[in-house]
Formats: structure tokens, C-alpha cells, sequence
């Protein structure tokens, strides 16, 4: 994945938003819309290493500043330069990994360290591009790129296209916009991934589900697959054929900060209907059974209250609810091309939101 990435990158550096800055030719250019100064938004973002890359406020930011040193402000607040040759990390041989050092998140890694004979620490790839905001840089009459932190907007430095094999990259460092960590020392609860638990639901076509769990403010991935039947390794034809008793699943990880399990339960019973069985709408099988497959008792007990209290409250008039409260069964991802297929086809299956 992270060499398909920078294959990319080889000439087009990612930005905010998916804001792309290329790096070819006479210099830098925008393209798309770059996040202003006051970024911060209410939607969790995720990296794919899993790290909360929400933006945040300014207000924390400069809360966050408080602990750093007059000059280490000035380069992370004011887009400043600390002198070549002087900084504590430029001749740091220790393996680690190189943290923001306003708001922790992982951003580089002693394997992607080299000597750029610049005189600022350089690396030639972040441990996650999407932990590295680019944005064109004008100031003293030429055209670069500035390289921040893409969760508090950091100033870092900038990437130049002069670097070496794999990527061609130099991201060139301020040494004081960092906190170096090495390899078993202990990282900060804001370096950490995040702490993700494990949902598995089935309601219809996985399409339609996986695809309204993926837009879900809290849910880092949603991948649609089987469960819940006999045979190992199913394809999607033995599944439609009825033959190997599974329905087709999504299994959503999520962050439990950010969205809780009821808060997912809530969100299933919504997008679909609990009532007919084997069907949801024009799809007709086992395959297209609704059913919930509990990673834990946790789940099993909230799935089950939550269901009595649907029927309770007479949810679906006379109708009884069929949905299936299962232990986990296996989870067989399913083929490449049923994963974000809404997405790579720019289609909807017309759940309710």
C-alpha cells in the first residue's frame, strides 16, 4: 500500500481534503481547496494507521503551545526556520519514531531518516501520508512546498523532489517541531492509534450497509463480506446459490470514543427492515437474512435489549422482528470488487439515512 502511495507522490504531494500540490516543473501548484487556519470540524478523521487525524481547534492548539519554547512556537506558529546545523535531532542515530511536537501524532520514522546534507533532519516519507498536510509556500520570492501537521496545523518545514529512492522525496525538518521516541519508550496516549472495537451486521446487500456504515462519524472502516455459514473461503456465486448458509455482512470497525455500539445498533435497524425474512426488498435468500453477530457478551446483551425494547415500543406496528442475534461466526471478506462499490460506482442503494 505505502509503495503504491508514494508512487503517487513521486511528483504530487497530497493535501487537506485530498487538495493536491504537484511538484513538478517550475514549482508548486494548488489544486483543490486548502483548509484555512481555522480548520477544526466536528467529523472524526482517520488515518489508515488508525490515528485520530481530526483537526483540531485552535484554541487547543495554542493550549498545546503553552509547553513549548519560545523558539519552537515561533517555528510551529509563525511558519518559522530554526538555523541549519543546529538542531538536536539532525544527528539523532537511534531508532524511533519522530512526533509532532505540539500535538504528538506519529510523523515520521528513523527507517525514512537519512543525511541530506541540508542541515535539517530529512526524511523521504512520513509513517502516514495523510499525517502530513502540504500547502504552497510564496515567502521570500520563490515557490516551495510547506509540509505541517495535519492534525494541528503544525509548521514542520517543507518536501523537496530531490530525495532518494523509493519516493524521490526530502521532507526537510525543524528539528524543534519534533519529539523524537525510541523504539520501546513508551508514546503518549496522542501518538497511540486509536482503541477500535469490532462490529459485524447483516441486513440485504452488503452494498447498501457497508456503504451507510463507512459515512458514519466514528467508523474508521466497513468492509462487506460473509457470515454465518458452512464453508470456508465462500465466493460471492456459492453464496447467491443458497448453498453455503451464509448472509452477506459487514464488519465495521469503529472508534467507542467517537460512536458508541448502541449509537450502531441504532443506525441498522434504521437502514433497514427486521421484519421480512430472507428479504429485503427485491432481494430474496438466506443470503440476505438480517442478522447481528456479536464479537463479545458486551454486544450480545446490548443487541438483545435493544431489540426487546424495539418491540416494546411496537417499532413496526404488529410485525415481529426476525432479525437474528448471532455469536460470531467467521468473517470472509469478500471480493475485491463488492468493496466500496457504491463509492467506485457512484451509486446509492436508496437506504434511509
Amino acid at each position: 500500500m505505502i509503495q503504491m502511495v508514494f508512487a503517487s507522490l513521486i511528483g504530487i504531494a497530497l493535501g487537506a481534503g485530498g487538495a493536491l500540490v504537484s511538484l513538478n516543473g517550475a514549482g508548486p501548484s494548488i489544486q483543490g481547496d486548502v483548509m484555512p487556519t481555522s480548520h477544526a470540524t466536528d467529523l472524526p478523521v482517520y488515518s489508515d494507521s488508525g490515528h485520530d487525524i481530526t483537526p483540531l481547534p485552535r484554541e487547543t492548539v495554542e493550549k498545546l503551545a503553552e509547553k513549548l519554547s519560545d523558539e519552537a512556537r515561533k517555528i510551529m506558529l509563525n511558519d518559522g526556520t530554526e538555523p541549519p546545523f543546529c538542531g538536536g535531532l539532525l544527528d539523532n542515530k537511534q531508532e524511533g519514531t519522530y512526533c509532532c511536537a505540539l500535538c504528538s501524532l506519529p510523523l515520521f520514522s528513523s527507517d525514512a531518516k537519512f543525511d541530506s546534507g541540508s542541515g535539517w533532519p530529512s526524511f523521504f516519507q512520513p509513517v502516514d501520508v495523510a499525517h502530513i498536510h502540504t500547502k504552497e509556500d510564496r515567502s521570500y520570492g520563490m515557490v516551495r512546498t510547506e509540509i505541517e501537521c495535519e492534525r494541528c496545523r503544525g509548521h514542520l518545514g517543507h518536501v523537496f523532489q530531490d530525495g532518494p529512492k523509493p519516493t524521490g522525496l526530502r521532507f526537510c525538518l525543524n528539528g524543534q517541531a519534533m519529539v523524537f521516541f525510541a523504539n520501546g519508550e513508551a508514546l503518549p496516549p496522542a501518538a497511540q492509534p486509536v482503541q477500535t472495537e469490532t462490529a459485524y451486521f447483516a441486513g440485504g446487500c452488503f452494498w447498501g450497509i457497508e456503504d451507510r456504515f463507512e459515512h458514519t462519524p466514528g467508523v474508521l472502516d466497513a468492509v462487506s463480506g460473509y457470515q454465518g455459514g458452512h464453508v470456508d473461503t465462500p465466493t460471492y456465486r456459492e453464496v447467491c446459490n443458497g448453498t453455503t448458509g451464509h448472509t452477506e455482512s459487514v464488519r465495521v470497525v469503529y472508534d467507542p470514543a467517537r460512536v458508541s455500539y448502541r449509537d450502531l445498533l441504532e443506525l441498522f435497524f434504521r437502514i433497514h427492515n427486521p421484519t421480512t425474512l430472507n428479504r429485503q426488498g427485491p432481494d430474496v435468500g438466506t443470503q440476505y437474512r438480517s442478522a447481528i453477530f456479536a464479537a463479545n457478551e458486551s454486544q450480545a446483551k446490548q443487541a438483545k435489549a435493544f431489540i426487546d425494547e424495539l418491540e416494546d415500543r411496537g417499532q413496526w406496528g404488529d410485525k415481529k422482528i426476525v432479525t437474528e442475534l448471532n455469536p460470531m461466526a467467521t468473517f470472509w471478506p469478500a471480493e475485491e470488487y463488492h468493496q466500496d462499490y457504491n463509492v467506485r460506482h457512484g451509486r446509492s442503494c436508496g437506504l434511509p439515512q
